[in-house]
């Protein structure tokens, strides 16, 4: 498959998606929010922009994620948490902050064409499926080598935001389709599924989830407070 055709599978995808998603059935089990901190699996956190962040996924994430942690650590790498539970504010800070690289990046852009820059990487706040619980960001930091992997779009933990984020993008390294492939395939070997423009975002019990599975309704719906 060329680079053209590719892109746009993506965006058909994500235009059915998005359709789906619109009236989709969600049967929330109530599966609590716990801190991954209190896990005491080998990982390690990604600073993040919220202060006291507490990287919160809904209670049956944690075993999946301790086994990932595990078979990682057995390769001499560790698991990076980039981002778990986010709340509205959240949401809301990371949307602006975007924005602002954006406007920056392209300053002759309009605000309306920004804003859909931005919306193709970043949910808006109450749109997101880190709300939920269910969404994991991660990426991988090799031990020996003392970095964190290379995935092509990525320097350390900074990620530049554009169409070779796509996962499966063919224009990207050898090295990083390997890095991608063995991350990838942690998560969905534990039944997560990879988003289809993010190769660092996972999704297991909401609508992101469900609609990729074909199942017929989400089990974590949107939790706006912890």
């Amino acid at each position: 498959m060329n680079l053209q055709e590719y892109l746009d599978q993506v965006e058909s995808k994500d235009i059915l998606h998005k359709k789906l998603e619109q009236d989709f059935l969600i049967k929330d089990n109530g599966s609590p929010l716990v801190s991954l901190k209190n896990a005491g699996f080998h990982l390690i956190y990604e600073p993040s922009i919220m202060k006291d962040y507490k990287y919160l996924v809904r209670e049956e994430l944690v075993e999946k994620i301790g086994r990932i942690s595990e078979e990682l650590w057995q390769m001499d790498q560790t698991l990076v948490i980039r981002s778990a539970w986010r709340s509205f504010k959240h949401q809301r800070v990371l949307w602006e902050r975007n924005v602002s690289s954006m406007r920056k990046k392209h300053p002759s852009k309009s605000m309306d064409e920004i804003n859909e820059l931005v919306s193709y990487y970043i949910a808006p706040e109450r749109k997101s499926t880190h709300s939920t619980g269910g969404a994991l960001d991660a990426l991988i930091y090799d031990r020996k080598k003392d970095h964190i992997l290379d995935f092509g779009t990525n320097y350390g933990y900074k990620i530049e935001l554009s169409e070779k984020c796509y996962p499966f993008h063919p224009e990207i390294s050898p090295l990083a389709k390997e890095n991608r492939k063995l991350l990838i395939e942690l998560f969905e070997n534990e039944d997560f599924v990879c988003d289809m423009k993010e190769y660092w975002h996972f999704d297991y019990g909401n609508i992101g989830w469900a609609i990729e599975k074909g199942k017929d309704h989400s089990i974590f719906g949107i939790l706006e407070k912890s």
